[in-house]
């Protein structure tokens, strides 16, 4: 079954106009004339087909992978709201996860909050691409989720 990657990552609204999904990963060129690359995947769990993040990765097309961060949903809320409604405990399979199965007519992600996904995300790529949110995209509201801090590594993160 699809993870409805397209809209996963419509729903995030992140604001490049460059930049494409391909089969479950978001490619984007948030700068223009720049060889940088953002590419976006879901990050597995330990069980089959379930995954408990994303992992936002800058790539370069000639060095490749120069740098990863791995953001858990967990850490920032994405399904909270679903889990506390659900009482999924934090030791579950499904808490703070997704997989591929889901109800008819709803997206295997049904539930998630991405605020805070989005806003990690706007953390991360400011570092790498200064000033290509404010250049793509007319000024946002403000947001009333907490600041997660983004943790930076040099491998990529699972």
């Amino acid at each position: 079954m699809s993870l409805q990657a397209p809209e996963f990552f419509a729903e995030l609204c992140l604001p490049f106009h460059d930049h494409a999904v391909v089969g479950n990963t978001y490619y984007a060129a948030p700068t223009p004339g720049t060889p940088l690359r953002l590419r976006i995947d879901f990050t597995r769990t330990i069980h089959a087909d379930t995954y408990g993040g994303l992992c936002a990765a800058i790539v370069h097309p000639e060095r490749g992978e120069i740098d990863a961060v791995a953001l858990t949903f967990v850490d920032h809320g994405t399904f909270h709201r679903r889990d506390e409604a659900t009482k999924t405990r934090p030791n579950a399979k499904q808490y703070g996860t997704f997989d591929k199965y889901h109800r008819p007519g709803r997206p295997p992600w049904d539930g998630a909050v991405t605020t805070g996904l989005r806003d990690a995300i706007e953390r991360y790529t400011a570092v790498w691409f200064p000033g290509a949110w404010t250049a793509s995209m007319p000024s946002r509201a403000a947001h009333t989720s907490p600041a997660v801090p983004v943790t930076r590594s040099g491998a990529r993160a699972r």
